[in-house]
């Protein structure tokens, strides 16, 4: 759909689900909105912010897509006192829940309407920081197990992921500041109460990202542990085999000597020469187990 549309009917409010549509520029005409922030909207990504004109504002917000990968995602929304606009690439996820709830509560005001877009939109971004608490939680159980290359691309990648997640909550959490120290009459006192619950929302998300993070480099440093623990044992063993195989080589180099050597007319000089090379193996092995090397 590339025309502008009403999600419901009676408010003024406009959706538009492709940037680059024409309804946006007759939108602009009709609402007086400034050319630059239209080129916002057809220019993506934008980074989340306020900005406040003496008719309306304007807001670059961020709502969250989350199939295989996650990405964010501009929506823009040019809010006055008479109109609404929102414009998105592509349908917003949770619009018809916003309509139906918008519809139950029998929404008139823009401005509240807004608020239920912004709440619905951080709102959002919780069932994806639990997906992402609960992987955490399943690499610190498991790096310890498997230390492997497969383990550290994911902790990398959840990394990633919770960097941007910070980014874009930080950002997000200023522009609700920002709402609530508008000055105007844009949007209604009466709402600043459900601002800060979201800013609250905004707030517990930034920390949780933190924390989660933390958590996740803890997990680095226990993967990095773990492997050069995993080395150090392996070193070992390859030390012990080479010490232990060292008076054998010195043993059959000796008596490999064309020079005349004990045992080389008896019969049973080869056994003499397998029972010294034994006893000199069981002793450097008693020697290891006295200092507690294996």
């Amino acid at each position: 759909m590339t025309a502008a549309f009403q999600p419901i009917p009676g408010l003024s409010w406009f959706h538009i689900e492709d940037p680059d549509s024409p309804s946006l520029d007759e939108l602009a005409s009709k609402f007086e909105l400034h050319p630059l922030q239209i080129e916002d909207c057809r220019h993506r990504p934008q980074r989340a912010k306020l900005e406040e004109h003496e008719r309306y504002l304007f807001l670059v917000l961020k709502h969250l897509h989350y199939d295989e990968e996650m990405t964010f995602d501009d929506l823009d929304a040019f809010v006055g006192r008479d109109f609404l606009v929102t414009v998105s690439k592509g349908e917003i996820p949770f619009l018809d829940r916003l309509c139906d709830r918008a519809r139950q509560d029998q929404v008139k005001r823009l401005d509240k309407l807004f608020y239920y877009l912004l709440d619905e939109l951080v709102d959002a971004y919780m069932p994806v920081l639990d997906d992402i608490a609960e992987e955490t939680s399943e690499i610190e159980a498991e790096v310890l197990e498997r230390p492997d290359p497969p383990m550290l691309r994911r902790i990398f990648i959840l990394k990633r992921k919770l960097i941007e997640f910070r980014r874009t909550s930080t950002s997000m959490r200023e522009v609700v500041n920002g709402i609530i120290r508008r000055e105007g009459g844009i949007m209604g006192d009466d709402l600043d109460p459900y601002f800060r619950d979201v800013y609250d929302h905004l707030v517990r998300t930034v920390d949780l990202t933190e924390t989660y993070r933390d958590l996740l480099t803890g997990s680095l440093d226990i993967y990095l542990s773990a492997v050069a623990n995993r080395t150090n044992e392996v070193m070992k063993v390859l030390t012990v085999y080479g010490t232990v195989a060292l008076p054998l080589v010195i043993i059959t180099g000796f008596f490999g000597m064309n020079l005349k050597l004990p045992w080389m007319d008896s019969p049973h000089g080869t056994l003499y020469a397998v029972g010294l090379m034994g006893i000199s193996t069981l002793g450097v092995l008693y020697y290891f187990r006295r200092k507690g090397w294996f």
